[in-house]
Order: C-alpha cells, then structure tokens, then sequence
C-alpha cells in the first residue's frame, strides 16, 4: 500500500486560517522534541530523558542525550508521556453521528456530508490519532474526497486510509435500508451492492479504480442497519473469497464486517485482514484467526453510544454486548492479533480514546492496547516503515498526556499535544 503524503502549504493555507484550522504551528525544518518519558511501542518499554530530532516532517534522530541542532525549535514535553501518533482501524469520519438512522441519507447530498466531515477529522486529528482507516461511507466516494482535501492541506485531519464504498448484497448490513419497495436509491447509495462472485469482483475493480486503499465487505448483517440480523450470513463463501482474491491483484486488503460466528469463520478463510467487531466469535474461530494472522479490530466502545439511536439498533446491540466482551477477552487470552479501531462516528469524534479502557478491562494490558493503536495496526494498515513507533526514518508522528497511561490508560483520553508529519496542531 502506498503511503500518501500531503503537499507543502500554498494558498491553502490562507483558506485553512479562515476556517479556523491552522495548525498551532507550520512545519519547522528542525524541531527538537524533549520527552520525560517515551513509550517505545516496539520493545514494550518506557524510555527516560529522549530527545527527538524532527526535521521536514521525519524523526531524524532519537535517543538519550541527542545533541540539539543550533536554531532548532525546542518544545519541552519533559513533565508528559510521549507516544507515536494513534492509528484508529476502524473510522466513519463521514457519518453525521447528530442523525441516528440511516434513513437520514435521503435527507442529504453528499456535499453536505464532505462539508460536514470536515469537523469530524479536525476532532479526531486533535484527539491524537494521527492515522485512520476509514471503512466506508454510505455516500460512495466521500471519505476518498475528505482523504484527498486533507492530502492537499485544505482540510486539518488524520492520515487517511479509505474504503470509498460498503461491498454488500442488495439491502444487506451497511445499506440504507428500510424504505418503500417503489423507492429508487441514488448510485452513490448503492454503488457497492453486489449479489455474486463476478459482481463482487466487478465493484472491486471499480473501486480500485476510484483509487481506495482498502476494500470493506460484510459478511453477516448489522446492527445499525433495518431488517437485518447481526448473527446472520449475508456473503458466500464464494463471494467473500472472489473479493479477497481480486482486491489482492490491486495491492489491497480486505477488512470483513462480521458479528455472526459462522460469518467471521467464512471471512477468515477466504483470506481477510481483519475481521471487524467480531461480537460473536466461538472457538474454531480464534483458532482459525490466530493460525491465519487475521486481526480482529473489535470496536468495543460502540455499544455504549447506541442508546439514541432506534429501539431495533439499541435492542441488537444490547443482545451483543456481552458476548462481544466476552468472546474478546478469550480472543486475547489466545493471543489473537489485535488492532485498535472504534467504528468512530457512532460515538462522538474524539473521543477515540475511550475504546482504551474497554481494552484494558476486558484482558489487554496498557502496553498492549497502546500497541494496538500503534504498531500493530500500522501492520494491519501496511504501513509498519513509517508510522506505529518512534524511530529514526519514521514520519514525525508525535503525542504527549499528561501522566502515565500505562498506570492508567483513561490519559490517552485527554491528549495534549499533536504533532503530524512534523507540523504541530495541539500544544499545552
């Protein structure tokens, strides 16, 4: 997967200052970071006295005692935690979260969904992740719009890594569903259906053509969508693997939305990266993912954001919640690959970070969910040689909180300074 870097600061920068999104500080050619504590996610240790040397945008150096360049700009972090840049695998940047039914869509065009994102990832950038994958947007091509403005510098928000569409049969999960039978959806609500193996095959090739980074299928029904059962198939096993095979001749992966056990198992064998939210995940389950490597992105927070939303939605997601905690903490237990993700969007953007403490809760270690929201989802993402730890050569991603999130993980809800690509946004 390539990585794709924003442009250098032009007249765009004059229409960021009037939107009010200017980051705190312009990309400095040096700029010495000097760091109390550093987490350092690729050995699981804390690190004391660093200094990181950033300079256009890439950590030059790194280490105790590091000589700071003449002229370098400074910034004291020495009373925080300094992390790498959070990496939340599962985003909706695009979904207006103030509307609790998919059925609102029709009362929207997609220019107002690509205006009314652009709060939404200025949130979650400030809330220190600096890298999302977006899977999916009910208006086709919004999320891959809003990557590209924030790839310009039109727009402050993460590094984003798009879907472009939900692969899903007619009227399956992630549809919008639930209106009159004579009703004629727009294209853009239904780009992604497919009912077989060639037309799954045919909306991925479309897709990869609208130049998306990674493919989003379901494999099983959903709870925010009507008429649907979590638990229930919904892809083949033919069609999962067909979009699975022909995703891979483009270079991307594939990340299956799957609740039921017999769905999850499906998805895992046809060859999926990551299974998302995995609520009902039994035992071959775990077994066939940890053989795999297939990660589960769990997205544990969601349920607690259900309750304005339809009383179907809220009855479903209460029939899941404790077989979701349960099912992760025995896929943890088993040594499960786990990257953070949060389906952001139904729970308010920025607050990411509450998804830590629900890890932490059910089974992880603090090391450990902060390596899920760092290197290991910079693995799932592919993208492990430049973001997910602080290293010389990696991208400048850089936050720091106040105390130890490790001692207490519910810090990474409060963060303090943000750092992308070199460029300061937040800063005590």
């Amino acid at each position: 997967m390539r990585l794709t870097l924003p442009t250098r600061c032009s007249l765009v920068c004059l229409f960021i200052a009037l939107c009010g999104n200017q980051p705190a500080q312009a990309a400095a050619t040096v700029t010495a970071i000097q760091a109390g504590s550093l987490i350092d996610t690729e050995s699981g240790r804390v690190l004391r006295e660093q200094t990181l040397i950033v300079r256009d945008g890439v950590i030059a150096d790194v280490g105790p005692g590091v000589p700071i360049p003449q002229g370098a700009r400074v910034v004291d972090l020495r009373g925080y935690t300094v992390l790498p840049g959070l990496i939340d695998a599962h985003t909706h940047l695009t979904i207006d979260r103030l509307h609790k039914d998919p059925l609102a869509e029709l009362e929207h065009t997609a220019a107002e969904r690509a205006f009314g994102s652009i709060p939404n990832a200025r949130a979650v950038l400030l809330a220190g992740f600096t890298t999302v994958r977006d899977l999916g947007s009910y208006r086709a091509l919004v999320d891959r719009a809003l990557r590209d403005a924030i790839n310009r510098g039109d727009v402050v928000g993460p590094r984003m890594y798009v879907a472009g569409a939900y692969v899903t049969i007619s009227g399956g999960a992630g549809a919008v569903t639930g209106f009159a039978p004579d009703v004629v959806l727009p294209w853009d609500l239904r780009y992604g259906s497919a009912n077989s193996a060639a037309e799954v095959r045919e909306r991925v090739r479309a897709l990869a053509g609208q130049r998306v980074d990674v493919i989003k299928m379901f494999a099983t029904g959903a709870v925010l969508t009507h008429n649907s059962n979590p638990s229930g198939r919904e892809a083949t096993a033919e069609e999962l693997a067909a979009g699975v095979d022909e995703a891979r001749n483009f270079g991307l992966k594939v990340a299956v939305h799957a609740h039921g056990a017999e769905g999850i198992k499906a998805a895992v064998r046809a060859g999926a990266a990551s299974i998302e939210h995995g609520s009902l995940l039994d035992e071959e389950g775990i077994k066939l993912m940890k053989q795999r490597g297939t990660y589960l992105v769990p997205t544990l927070d969601v349920h607690q954001c259900v309750g304005g939303y339809t009383q179907e939605f809220v009855a479903k997601s209460e029939q899941l919640q404790a077989a979701h905690f349960r099912n992760f903490r025995k896929a943890v237990a088993a040594g499960v690959k786990i990257a953070f993700g949060t389906d952001i969007g139904v729970c308010p953007f920025g607050a990411n970070g509450r998804e830590f403490a629900l890890m932490v809760q059910n089974g992880m270690t603090g090391m450990q969910a902060i390596q899920s929201a760092t290197i290991a989802a910079a693995d799932l993402l592919g993208i492990s040689e430049a973001v997910g730890s602080l290293r010389k050569g990696k991208m400048a991603d850089v936050i720091a909180v106040r105390g130890d999130p490790l001692a207490n993980v519910q810090t990474l809800e409060d963060v303090r300074f943000v750092m992308k690509q070199g460029q300061i946004y937040k800063q005590d």
